[in-house]
């Protein structure tokens, strides 16, 4: 069975049970395959990306997105490109460096907020400055080698998000999540929805009542693929029907991904997730935040110091819809995320562990940093 059938099977069994390989390296090793998530949940679609542009815009149009995932796949690209320098006859250490931090640059200003999409990509950098006395062969063969082990570390980390998760719900419990923060956004659980997938192996029945996530919609494209595909109980509701939801007594629990955390805390995630913390906070309902260590930035100080990134005014008016749904001459703001504060999170779950306030200290301590 050639590559190309074997992605266009993949995209049918991705279509009659969940388990979706999202993101790999190529058979030949000169592409990376992933699951279009921008034509989900109506096509099942496998890209193979070869050039720097595509692995760019495949960022930037979040056909590949989720922090976690963002990392993976930045990791499995740059890899790409340097062996095809090394393919192109580049067997100078010197060049084949520039040539690296070229990419590197490139590839990193796809999108600013994901602090994982840097993390990842200077780890593939270290393994280039480390292997300064080997050959360029041996240096690409590193890279793959730390590109996988970088995807193989998400598994694990995922599977401990997990457990963490569980021990803070119990059976039955109405779980209000916003944005998407699945497998997709990772390898595999996800973050932020990981109780929910294993919870269903262990038997314990969540309910998940997923935010629509506008204007892009990951909660109803994304979540809701990812939950009806494997069968966990869920209900979608619009942004602005949460509190009503709350008041009710429906939600026992907030959980959301995020893709930055400051050293104090404050986390960057999906525009509209305060609002959620916010609410939760005047219903008395915990709001919990998960994420893998490397989302943690110590070097950021607080949610004032994390950049934002801004997106296209059309993503408001015209995205999924057939028509505009307001005048073309009105201005559009447009944030990607928001920061949530430290004070409006009742914890913090990541692979290492619960961080609780004080998250200044807690974040350190578990994750064994000194200020």
């Amino acid at each position: 069975m050639s590559e190309k059938e074997q992605i266009e099977k993949r995209g049918t069994e991705a279509r009659v049970g969940f388990g979706v390989e999202n993101i790999r390296l190529s058979e030949d090793e000169k592409a990376v395959v992933i699951l279009d998530q921008s034509q989900l949940p109506n096509e099942t679609v496998y890209l193979r990306l070869e050039e720097a542009e595509d692995f760019y815009d495949a960022i930037y149009t979040l056909k590949v997105r989720g922090a976690p995932a963002i990392g993976i796949f930045a990791a499995y690209a740059i890899f790409v490109l340097s062996r095809r320098m090394l393919e192109c006859g580049n067997d100078d250490y010197e060049s084949f460096l520039a040539e690296f931090k070229k990419n590197k640059a490139y590839l990193d200003s796809s999108r600013p907020t994901a602090v994982n999409l840097s993390k990842m990509l200077r780890r593939m950098e270290a393994v280039v400055l480390a292997g300064k006395n080997h050959t360029i062969v041996e240096i690409v063969r590193a890279l793959k080698e730390e590109a996988e082990k970088i995807q193989q570390e998400d598994i694990m980390m995922c599977r401990a998000i997990a457990e963490y998760g569980l021990t803070l719900v119990k059976d039955g419990d109405g779980i209000l999540t916003h944005c998407n923060a699945g497998p997709l956004a990772t390898s595999r659980y996800g973050t932020g929805l990981a109780p929910f997938f294993l919870g269903k192996e262990h038997g314990i029945t969540l309910h998940a009542w997923i935010d629509e996530t506008r204007p892009l919609l990951q909660g109803a494209r994304l979540t809701a693929y990812e939950l009806c595909q494997s069968g966990i109980d869920c209900t979608l509701i619009c942004d602005n029907m949460a509190s009503l939801v709350m008041r009710e007594g429906k939600i026992n629990a907030c959980f959301v991904g995020c893709d930055r955390v400051a050293a104090n805390g404050d986390t960057a995630n999906k525009i509209g997730t305060s609002s959620i913390a916010i609410l939760a906070q005047y219903y008395k309902i915990p709001f919990y935040v998960f994420c893998p260590s490397e989302t943690v930035d110590f070097s950021c100080r607080t949610g004032a110091d994390i950049e934002i990134e801004m997106r296209p005014a059309e993503e408001i008016k015209t995205k999924f819809f057939e028509r505009a749904v307001a005048p073309a001459e009105v201005r559009c703001y447009n944030p990607a995320f928001d920061v949530t504060d430290h004070e409006l999170i009742t914890a913090i779950v990541t692979e290492k562990g619960i961080c609780r306030s004080p998250y200044k200290k807690s974040l350190h301590r578990l994750l064994q940093k000194t200020e």
